[in-house]
């Protein structure tokens, strides 16, 4: 496995060295960064090119939304995950909805931050709690979905992403190949002009495609 290289940034500085120390210990993952704001993490990472930034949202002059946005504008563009306090919040939504990959909160575990980074850096889960999907319902446009139509294969691909499987536990579900998935999520991420799973799952939600159970 190649080595994952991580931006870590958050204005608080406990919390800076505590992510970098917990990724930092990980074998696989290396901190090549450390930034106290969005300015300061886009200025990073164009210089150090990190394939994954755990990113706050909520802090001074450039905000996590802005600072997504400009991260995966990049080429290559990062991976950002975001590590934050609050579970339902519109500058979590606003930051998934400009393109972050993935959701943390702070009280996660050391486990599960790994796990988390290891995930949005494959693309291959979703990092994407309840509460993020009933604000996206809630938030949701009066009009309706009016892309090109998914199939009823791919609806029933794209619920297996909402609820966070991967493309072989979505095959094991639906009794398909794995390349048959990935051929099937790939569709969908083009109907939905979606980025990856996150994108693709928002979208979704916000223009009810999906409805929550």
């Amino acid at each position: 496995m190649s080595e994952l290289r991580v931006l870590v940034v958050d204005d608080e500085p406990l919390v800076r060295e505590g992510l970098k120390v917990i990724i930092g210990a990980e074998p696989g993952l290396t901190v090549v960064g450390v930034a106290g704001d969005g300015a300061e993490a886009v200025s990073l990472a164009r210089r150090l090119r990190p394939d994954v930034v755990c990113l706050d949202v909520r802090m001074p002059g450039i905000d996590g939304i802005r600072a997504t946005e400009l991260l995966v504008a990049m080429e290559p563009a990062p991976k950002v995950l975001v590590v934050t306090t609050f579970s339902a919040d519109d500058y979590v939504y606003g930051a998934l909805e400009a393109g972050a990959s993935g959701f943390l909160l702070k009280r996660a575990s050391a486990d599960e931050l790994v796990a988390a980074i290891r995930a949005v850096a494959s693309g291959d889960s979703l990092l994407l709690p309840a509460s993020v999907r009933a604000l996206a319902v809630r938030r949701r446009r009066q009009d309706r979905y009016a892309g090109e139509p998914l199939t009823p294969r791919e609806v029933e691909v794209l619920t297996g992403m909402a609820d966070g499987l991967t493309n072989a536990e979505i095959a094991a579900r639906l009794v398909l190949g794995v390349e048959t998935v990935r051929t099937h999520v790939a569709a969908v991420l083009r109907k939905l002009g979606a980025r990856d799973r996150t994108q693709a799952v928002v979208t979704a939600y916000g223009s009810g495609l999906l409805h929550l159970p």
